[in-house]
């Protein structure tokens, strides 16, 4: 699993001309699900995600995480995210899982963020999706574990 995430004064996904999922201060991230992906696997990213200290603490370091800050979360899937560039001009999607795995561990990230007491907002699963978004630093980066 691949998961780029942002940190953001705000951010909002649109579908079809009508938001349906927007945040505040928080983190926007794109989730990349692959072939060895599991619930297991999800659990760790999310829990990676939750705790990554990449918002400034009072002297200016980046210190805490999206829960110590009270922040938000937009979860939006990204099937390109997984694609191979290393050759060619064209992306390789060989190690990306099937949509219906994909599907079922988007979902299952959702479930478990929507445990806690942050306010979780989604896109929607395979959906041509338009993102805006105000870069807080800008502050991006790539989780794998």
């Amino acid at each position: 699993m691949k998961v780029l995430i942002q940190r953001v004064k705000k951010a909002r996904v649109d579908v079809e001309g009508k938001a349906v999922g927007q945040i505040k201060q928080g983190i926007l991230a794109f989730v990349g699900v692959e072939k060895d992906d599991t619930k297991e696997s999800t659990q760790r990213m999310l829990k990676k995600l939750l705790s990554y200290r990449i918002f400034s603490d009072d002297g200016g370091k980046m210190n805490l995480s999206v829960e110590d800050i009270n922040g938000e979360i937009l979860l939006v899937s990204q099937f390109t995210l997984v694609a191979n560039t290393k050759k060619g001009l064209r992306p390789s999607f060989s190690s990306a899982a099937n949509p219906k795995l994909s599907a079922e561990l988007y979902e299952y990230m959702i479930q478990q963020a929507k445990t806690t007491n942050l306010n979780i907002q989604t896109g929607v699963f395979a959906a041509n999706m338009q993102i805006s978004l105000v870069n807080d630093g800008p502050v991006t980066f790539n989780l794998e574990c």
